[in-house]
């Protein structure tokens, strides 16, 4: 997988602008200079504009048409291949921001457009372009020493923990819309597609993160979700189909769908019902997986985290199942009361 590495990059230019909700007739206020940045503060600039992404899953632009027509793309092709015109490019991207700004939950906020060199994506050394919006400030008290007694009060700005929205478009694979990060950290509901979808309309890169990702997906679903359709489960057995799916992600550098399939499900109609299932699901979300890849170990964590292997009885007992189902047994007493019996060796 390919990584990103900030450890040399340099902010070689900045311009920052004012972005209110366009519903809301709050209008925009554009810079037309360069922003001064403090010495002593670009350190923490840069900090606080690169600490939220997470180097895992790359985008890159897309168009239904032409990918010549995506706006943000003609732009940033334009800002690589000629700096002079950076500060009334970075304006042109504020303007279609706030044409995107219309849901009535969008905040006002500044609009950062930087243009980054020595990033490393891989064994490449690129030119970034980065795209960041803060929406909410917050109070820090400041604490001034005088010769007699101190002086307390209170300023706004923004937390070092990192941007609400951003983008870093790299300078490589322009091609196929370029190699993008995203982050949104303020709004995960409806509003919040405008920044991914509506103004900078990108997709996910379909590499091994991808793949694996998607697929660990589909398959918890299936088994969450569809399974007990098709077949009489306990959640005893769909736990444990959740627990050997991971396994095998985490035990394989390469994913092969018949394989997986032979070691995870096992049963002819229970393969068959998944194949369903997947091919159903492919064709309704308009997605296509390969059925060999190389599987992405960060891809893996990530998921594995909602694969869940608890089961809970009644609100007295959760057990936690990560082995061998054979050692779990389930009946039903003479009197009606269900009941789990457990096999073990030893106990700690």
């Amino acid at each position: 997988m390919v990584t990103p590495d900030f450890t040399n990059i340099n902010l070689d230019k900045l311009v920052t602008h004012h972005i209110g909700n366009k519903l809301l007739e709050e209008g925009i206020i554009l810079s037309e200079q360069v922003t001064d940045i403090d010495k002593s503060s670009g350190d923490y600039l840069l900090k606080y504009f690169l600490n939220a992404f997470r180097p895992e899953e790359f985008y890159s632009f897309i168009h239904p048409a032409n990918i010549s027509m995506n706006e943000i793309y003609t732009i940033a092709q334009r800002i690589f291949s000629d700096r002079s015109r950076f500060i009334d490019d970075s304006q042109q991207i504020a303007r279609l921001l706030y044409e995107y700004s219309t849901h009535p939950k969008i905040k006002q906020g500044e609009l950062n457009i930087a243009l980054f060199s020595e990033a490393i994506l891989g064994d490449e050394v690129v030119e970034a372009i980065g795209i960041f919006k803060s929406e909410n400030d917050a109070a820090f008290i400041k604490m001034e020493e005088s010769p007699i007694n101190y002086s307390i009060r209170h300023e706004f700005g923004f937390e070092l923990k990192g941007i609400d929205k951003g983008c870093i478009i790299f300078n490589t694979s322009a091609e196929s819309g370029y190699r993008i990060l995203i982050v949104d950290n303020t709004n995960r509901s409806a509003e919040a597609v405008y920044w991914k979808d509506d103004f900078l309309q990108v997709a996910p890169v379909s590499d091994e993160y991808y793949q694996t990702n998607q697929f660990m997906g589909i398959t918890k679903n299936f088994v969450v979700k569809k399974l007990s359709e098709d077949f009489e489960v306990s959640k005893a057995d769909k736990i444990d189909l959740l627990n050997r799916s991971v396994e095998y992600f985490k035990e394989h550098g390469n994913f092969d769908k018949t394989q997986f399939e032979n070691e995870v499900f096992q049963q002819d109609n229970m393969i068959n019902s998944f194949r369903n299932y997947n091919d159903s699901w492919l064709s309704e979300n308009g997605k296509e997986l390969l059925e060999n890849f190389e599987i992405s170990p960060q891809a893996v964590k990530k998921q594995a985290r909602a694969f869940k292997s608890v089961l809970k009885l009644d609100k007295n007992f959760h057990i936690y199942i990560h082995g061998d189902k054979e050692l779990i047994e389930r009946g039903t007493e003479a009197d009606g009361r269900k009941f789990y019996k457990i096999y073990y060796t030893t106990e700690s």
